[in-house]
């Protein structure tokens, strides 16, 4: 489980990581992010520790099926919280793929998005 901590809540939250941060798309999802120097510089007041939201529409199914994509995503980005810079802030959007798609799948689609959004313990910076 995701600890409490890490947990993005609140609209204006989200609103602010999905409209001011940069994006990457892969198949399965998109991942928003914010750096903490980027909410500095936007003078919004910052938490200090990477958060992580997600967003799991109708059109990625039912509720018992958003619920056990956004578990799944939780579990996956609970194991990855250290790979991320401390403040940054995500929000991840799962696609109707995701649906189908194995933890595996899912899992691989997020180091692709965080290595190509930079935030990768170790990335030396170039484009994937």
């Amino acid at each position: 489980m995701l600890p409490a901590s890490a947990r993005l809540t609140g609209s204006d939250a989200f609103r602010l990581v999905t409209r001011k941060g940069r994006r990457v798309g892969r198949p399965r999802l998109v991942v928003h992010v914010i750096t903490a120097e980027e909410v500095a510089r936007l003078g919004v007041g910052a938490s200090g520790r990477t958060r992580v939201g997600f967003v799991v529409s109708k059109a990625v199914g039912n509720s018992v099926v958003r619920h056990r994509v956004t578990r799944r995503l939780r579990h996956l980005f609970r194991d990855r919280l250290g790979t991320v810079p401390p403040g940054c802030t995500l929000v991840v959007r799962a696609l109707p793929p995701a649906a189908d798609a194995a933890s595996a799948e899912l899992g691989n689609d997020i180091d692709s998005a965080l290595r190509r959004l930079r935030l990768a313990v170790g990335d030396s910076g170039g484009a994937q």
